[in-house]
């Protein structure tokens, strides 16, 4: 026991309390005056200085100051940002940590930063950092959520949960490295399970390369927790990087990957492997020299790959690629000149790609195949010269026999993956796989109508590294008529106008005649108009409803508001004050009554401001921003009568692109503001809410806001696919392998760009209303709502999807959710699926904040209680 005689121990003396400084009080004082009276000047470049100097000397005073120096922080970086002063502005967020570690705020903010300067991986960290120091902060959890759709591709998942293309992998591996191929290279590790396969199968010596830090990061976790750390070297680098000696100790004798894309040779695997074998694989297996054993050579799984093809018709690429309508919204879109997508198989415009991908079992609308399936290529991975010649051969023709009748609408591409001599993967549109198809769309204004009898003549080649497979040509009736020229923006033609017919006409052949006349006899015109969209813009474009439903409503509109001043004559607006930044340039304009101004914020492409100046005394502003955009809308508005005073671009007039909704001028305001509300993915747009609140306040007496109202909808399903698409499903298809538990990180609860018409589910309920966003009322918004949906089936809800109706007004509205629309659906992800009976009811808890919609669900028991399964969120901030 303790010695109770001792002296007790002398405690230690109060630390002596710090005199004083009346001169450093005095400096603090005057600074934060400063800074106070710089932030209300607007000056936040010195007003940041002042307050790192005060917070410096007085700590104390953080607890008080830290709304107004995260305030000035933001504005000051902003304004950096726009100067491009990017080491400044980093340089300010430093300091600003180095006074609040655990800002959660500033933490995020710096995230937004990196992400939207590219550096995805070091934006996630940050974004991940905020949300661990408070998981309910709303802004980080989207955040992370969108860069972690960037860093971990959804595609990850499927392949992960794709037990059997990873056990052909792992028994590919197996066979090898039992064969004698003890040293072995991954390269593009991605989670680390083919590298682990080949240690699991007793590689001697094991490697793998990332480039990819968070994946890179990812697969060291991996490995350590199924223990094979310090067993299999991971780097942190490209493998064109990696060198013998300095990386590897020696050359390997099997490289492993899977660094391929739905077109094959797009994730760079040509380039990967010439350089592999030039400096990081032993030489491979000689015919002179058979007797050479296998950990002597060197090989590659897979072992190559043969390459398939077809061409199709299929409304829905269509659409997404060329002009389909001759008119929308009441204007004739002739005058356009030639629209379409930035996909397109010329190797000379950098701003291109040579094609997209679909999953072409899931298109709504579904395809027609026009030819057999075709062979347009074969490649030997383990022959290096074959590899290093790929993109000197020669273009090569195929002439493909028609077999079906139909518009000539893409090339549909896919390839079988030879993993060794006995085991192969397909990527087939039949085939139940990870990988999508790779699409080449066909780029003219025109229909081709095939027929059999008809030969498609193809080209195909691999110029640089990419698979690129252009239609050329038509054979018909011993006569063979060039498609190409379509495709070559330098060579001359009219445009005689597109055509939206959706099937080839009943005289096929007089209309492709016709179209091939003009190809063949239109040479010697003038240059053509060709200008680049997105397939989202083309989609919209080519969505007749919306545009339809746009003009009555535009229509009726300014209607009731001539009817309005023929009797109380000119109105002025009631708002708050909002000075615009500058003053419209004041132009000719019809003497007259005072026109009537309505401005489009769409993003992107709209011709929306373009109908509204088509219905007369209206003076419309576009904020339509590239140059070339510009020019189709006055192309436009001069073939349809529209005068050249109506028509204004609005972000040339203003002068911070981030305050485009102020006033037309000093003494007017708008008559109808057109907010672009919904994503093309399926999410509401960022600050929806706060836009309109300041677009209500710019509108004149009966001035409106379109739409004026969204109703959110959703119904309760039962998708494995969502499951997959959403997270690695367990151990069993990692091959007992444990990474669920790592990737399944970078889950995100809402899924986009959903195709609900062909995803594959079960619907268990009706549709029901989630949600109304009211943009004209605010005292009608709520943040909370319980909703009640009875289960039509039984089964297990996995996930609800949800869409949008869109009111322009009280009898017009357009959904997201129809066969024309250029939106996608989205849906939440249930955590855990909840198990319904038919007849039972749900209880979906949806809440607000923010433009962000959580949605959390619940059986209704019999005695009153509800058992909360799943709290999720979508978010659209």
């Amino acid at each position: 026991m303790p010695n109770t005689s001792t002296r007790p121990k002398r405690g230690r003396r109060n630390r002596r309390v710090p005199r004083e400084d009346p001169a450093r009080n005095e400096l603090v004082s005057r600074s934060l005056e400063s800074a106070q009276q710089c932030l209300f000047n607007q000056d936040y470049g010195t007003a940041f200085v002042h307050y790192l100097l005060v917070l410096n000397l007085a700590p104390v005073l953080k607890d008080f100051a830290s709304e107004s120096f995260r305030f000035t922080l933001f504005k000051w970086a902003d304004e950096l940002d726009s100067l491009g002063r990017i080491q400044d502005l980093f340089d300010c967020y430093e300091q600003a940590l180095e006074l609040f570690p655990t800002d959660e705020v500033i933490i995020n903010s710096m995230g937004e930063h990196l992400f939207r300067m590219g550096f995805r991986d070091e934006a996630a960290g940050h974004f991940h950092k905020a949300l661990k120091l408070k998981p309910d902060y709303p802004e980080a959890k989207e955040n992370f959520y969108r860069v972690a759709n960037w860093l971990v591709e959804r595609w990850h998942f499927l392949m992960l949960n794709d037990r059997r293309r990873n056990h052909k992998y792992q028994q590919a591996i197996q066979k090898a490295v039992e064969g004698g191929c003890n040293t072995v290279l991954d390269i593009g590790t991605g989670t680390g399970i083919l590298g682990m396969c080949a240690k699991k199968a007793g590689a001697s010596e094991v490697s793998a390369c990332e480039l990819s830090k968070t994946m890179y990061e990812l697969a060291c976790e991996v490995v350590t927790a199924n223990g094979m750390n310090g067993r299999i070297k991971i780097l942190h680098m490209k493998s064109l990087e990696m060198e013998v000696p300095k990386d590897i100790p020696k050359r390997v004798s099997l490289v492993v990957t899977e660094t391929v894309d739905a077109g094959l040779f797009g994730e760079g695997i040509i380039e990967s492997l010439i350089h592999a074998w030039n400096h990081l694989l032993l030489p491979p297996q000689s015919t002179q020299d058979p007797s050479r054993p296998p950990s002597q050579t060197g090989r590659v799984i897979p072992a190559g790959a043969t390459v398939f093809g077809m061409a199709v018709q299929c409304l829905e690429i269509r659409r997404h690629h060329r002009l389909c309508v001759s008119e929308v919204g009441g204007l004739a879109t002739a005058a356009a000149g030639e629209l379409h997508s930035p996909v397109s198989c010329s190797s000379e415009d950098d701003s291109t790609e040579p094609y997209t991908t679909e999953r072409l079992s899931r298109l709504p609308g579904g395809y027609t195949p026009l030819t057999e399936p075709f062979n347009a290529l074969d490649i030997d991975f383990n022959n290096v010269q074959e590899l290093e010649g790929l993109c000197s051969r020669e273009v090569s023709r195929v002439r493909l026999p028609v077999t079906g009748e139909g518009l000539l609408d893409a090339l549909a591409v896919w390839f079988q993956l030879h993993l060794d001599q006995e085991s192969s993967l397909s990527t087939g549109p039949k085939e139940d796989t990870c990988w999508e198809q790779a699409i080449y769309p066909v780029q003219t204004p025109h229909n081709f109508p095939l027929r059999p009898g008809d030969e498609l003549i193809v080209e195909i080649s691999c110029r640089d590294a990419y698979l690129r497979l252009c239609s050329v040509a038509v054979a018909r009736d011993g006569r063979e008529f060039c498609l190409d020229d379509c495709l070559d923006p330098d060579k001359p033609r009219n445009n005689p106008g597109p055509s939206g017919n959706p099937n080839p006409s009943l005289n096929a052949e007089a209309e492709l005649c016709s179209a091939l006349a003009c190809l063949g006899t239109e040479q010697s015109s003038g240059p053509r108009d060709y200008t680049m969209l997105e397939c989202a813009e083309m989609a919209l474009l080519n969505n007749q409803p919306y545009h339809d439903s746009f003009r009555r409503a535009l229509a009726k509109l300014i209607t009731n508001l001539k009817d309005a001043r023929s009797v109380q004559g000119p109105i002025q607006g009631q708002g708050l004050e909002v000075m615009p930044l500058t003053d419209p340039p004041s132009g000719p304009m019809d003497p007259g009554p005072d026109p009537f101004y309505v401005l489009d914020v769409s993003e992107g492409f709209s011709v929306l401001s373009l109908m509204a100046a088509s219905q007369g005394q209206v003076k419309a502003y576009s904020s339509v921003e590239k140059t070339q955009h510009q020019a189709v809308l006055r192309r436009l508005a001069r073939a349809n009568g529209v005068p050249e005073e109506a028509l204004e671009f609005w972000l040339n007039q203003v002068e911070d692109e981030q305050a485009v909704l102020q006033r037309p001028s000093r003494e007017k305001l708008w008559s109808a503001i057109i907010l672009d509300c919904v994503e093309t993915c399926g999410l509401v747009r960022q600050k929806l809410m706060e836009k309109a609140t300041l677009a209500r306040c710019l509108l004149e007496d009966g001035g409106q806001i379109f739409p004026e109202r969204i109703v959110v909808y959703g119904m309760l399903v039962e998708s494995d696919t969502l499951l997959l698409e959403s997270a690695v499903q367990g151990q069993e298809p990692t091959l007992g392998f444990n990474i669920a538990p790592f990737i399944n990180q970078f889950t995100v609860p809402v899924h986009v760009f959903l195709d609900l018409s062909t995803l594959q589910c079960r619907h268990l309920s009706d549709s029901v209303e989630l949600f109304i966003l009211d943009l004209m009322n605010t005292n009608a918004n709520y943040t909370n709502r319980d909703v009640k949906v009875q289960a039509s089936a039984s089964g297990r809800v996995t996930a609800v999807p949800f869409w949008y109706q869109i009111h322009l007004n009280e009898e017009i509205s357009v959904s997201t959710f129809n066969q024309d629309s250029h939106w996608k659906q989205a849906a939440v992800v249930l955590h855990q699926p909840l198990a319904v009976r038919e007849g039972d009811w749900v209880r979906l808890a949806v809440t607000l904040q923010k433009s962000s919609i959580s949605i959390s669900a619940s059986i209704e028991e019999e005695a009153g209680e509800t058992g909360t399964v799943d709290s999720v969120r979508e978010s659209a901030q």
